[in-house]
């Protein structure tokens, strides 16, 4: 199986932290030169610091706030012309804030679209072409189970987060025949900062314990643990990679079992 990302540079949003900064580092240690993006420079810097160079790869990073859309606009077609094709790139952005929907701003559901949707297809048009030219591309969107069955109080995410699917679905079929493929990996409750602050946010509206909360999320699991960040990027890695070719336009959830649908 050819794993070997040798040569092929990654633009990896959302790297600093958590999911996105697993990917960063499973691409990186399987070869690949790694682009970080994130807003905080600083964050960006460390990170930078812990990928792997053992074959000879070059990371970078770009730090931009993806509430300024025109600013990605303007960063990411600048990056392109200057150091060229992007083979793979990893769409991961901050779920939109907890709550119900029924009480969900407007506002909300915009930002909400602007920083997911909007912003994917920014960095997608970007990177297209040198795709094309190259016969080689993979566009990772990682985003939740609930395109599959929506999640109680996360009313604005379950939105946006199926536009983003049906958009990247939409996608696949345009330019699978480019040597592109487009695919989505849906984690489940993972051990990082957006788990921690989904539980607490429940908490503080419920009155309930984090403990009791987190025991009644690990009780809805069938593996009865929360994932590892690796272990999402793991299934990223894979999309990624040469071996897997000809998987195109899925849903793939990783999330022990939980989700109950096929």
């Amino acid at each position: 199986m050819n794993l070997d990302l040798k040569n092929k540079r990654a633009l990896v949003c959302g790297s600093t932290q958590g999911i996105g900064k697993a990917v960063a580092i499973e691409l990186a240690a399987m070869g690949a030169n790694v682009t970080l993006v994130a807003r905080n420079e600083e964050a960006l810097k460390k990170t930078k610091a812990e990928l792997n160079t053992d074959k000879g790869q070059q990371h970078s990073y770009l730090a931009v706030d993806f509430n300024s859309p025109d600013e990605l606009k303007k960063l990411i077609q600048h990056y392109v012309q200057r150091q060229g094709t992007v083979n793979i790139l990893v769409n991961n952005t901050g779920g939109p804030p907890a709550g119900p929907i029924h009480s969900a701003k407007t506002e909300e559901f915009l930002s909400a679209f602007s920083n997911h949707l909007i912003c994917n297809h920014i960095l997608a048009q970007a990177c297209i072409e040198g795709m094309k030219n190259a016969g080689y591309g993979r566009i990772i969107n990682i985003i939740s189970t609930s395109v599959k069955q929506p999640l109680q109080g996360l009313g604005v995410s379950n939105t946006i987060r199926a536009a983003v699917a049906n958009w990247a679905k939409t996608l696949s079929g345009e330019i699978a025949m480019y040597g592109i493929t487009v695919n989505n990996v849906l984690p489940g409750a993972t051990n990082t900062v957006r788990l921690n602050n989904i539980i607490e946010n429940k908490s503080s509206h419920t009155g309930a314990a984090t403990e009791d909360i987190k025991k009644e999320m690990l009780h809805e699991i069938p593996a009865a643990r929360f994932a590892e960040a690796a272990e999402i990027a793991n299934a990223v890695a894979f999309l990624a990679s040469p071996a897997a070719s000809y998987i195109n336009g899925i849903n793939l959830p990783v999330d022990g079992g939980r989700t109950g649908c096929l």
